[in-house]
């Protein structure tokens, strides 16, 4: 099957932000010493930090590229490429909306856990951890996009989206395939251990790799806390649940 092929744990992976870059100027691929990697229209250096300038988001129109960009440290950049003007021309057609007409982008609990348990069952994956990633992404807003273009409920990137032959990743169903699909890969790499798999999934497997365990960032470690702790509510509500049911029963 394709998906598990791009998927095995051998494969290096890298959590690539990816974002549109001007058609106007050759556009550059910036490498960050975090191991995160974007495209850019141009960067500007400010002080001792570098503003790297992004295209709006697709359905973003009229927006102006000067208000869009990235700040960071001038040290944490660790190579720019210069990227062939003909990747920055792919026709305008193929790029979908960044965000589809909906009403109702909050999906419930209830409405979501069907499609956990399919997807969980499917990759041998924990519904409940689906959960939790889910509510630290995204709090279960399907519509949600991130600053650097992570898109719906366990939020992909595009790159990473395509690669996991997501076409819509604003639909729930696919969205949570993809995602769990990915987690799935990760939890194979590190053997199972949750906080290795969840910690990539934020700052990408080649961080966790280089730094032998979570990295030492802040954003990372706090988001491996919300996860696990979530997890642990879950796993305790449903004991309590399940223990108040044979209480009862043993009542009768």
């Amino acid at each position: 099957m394709r998906l598990r092929s791009i998927l095995r744990p051998g494969l290096a992976m890298l959590a690539v932000i990816a974002v549109a870059c001007a058609s106007a100027r050759a556009a550059e691929h910036v490498t960050l010493r975090n191991g995160f990697e974007l495209d850019c229209a141009r960067q500007e250096p400010v002080g001792d930090r570098v503003r790297l300038y992004l295209l709006p988001a697709a359905g973003s129109q009229g927006a102006s590229s000067d208000v869009n960009y990235i700040e960071v440290s001038a040290s944490a950049v660790l190579r720019v490429d210069a990227i062939p003007d003909p990747l920055a021309t792919a026709p305008a057609s193929v790029a979908a909306p960044l965000l589809p007409l909906a009403t109702s982008p909050a999906l419930t609990s209830a409405e979501m856990r069907p499609m956990l348990d399919r997807a969980g069952a499917l990759h041998n994956v924990d519904a409940d951890l689906l959960a939790s990633v889910i509510h630290a992404e995204s709090n279960g807003n399907a519509l949600a996009v991130s600053r650097a273009g992570a898109q719906g409920l366990m939020q992909l990137m595009p790159s990473t989206a395509a690669e996991l032959g997501v076409h819509d990743s604003f639909a729930p169903e696919q969205n949570i395939g993809g995602g769990t699909a990915y987690l799935d890969a990760l939890l194979m790499r590190y053997h199972n251990d949750m906080r290795l798999a969840v910690a990539a999934y934020n700052a990408g497997p080649a961080v966790v790799d280089r730094y032998h365990g979570i990295p030492p960032y802040t954003e990372t470690r706090a988001y491996v806390a919300r996860v696990v702790s979530e997890f642990n509510r879950r796993k305790r509500a449903a004991l309590a649940s399940h223990t108040s049911l044979i209480a009862a029963a043993v009542s009768r």
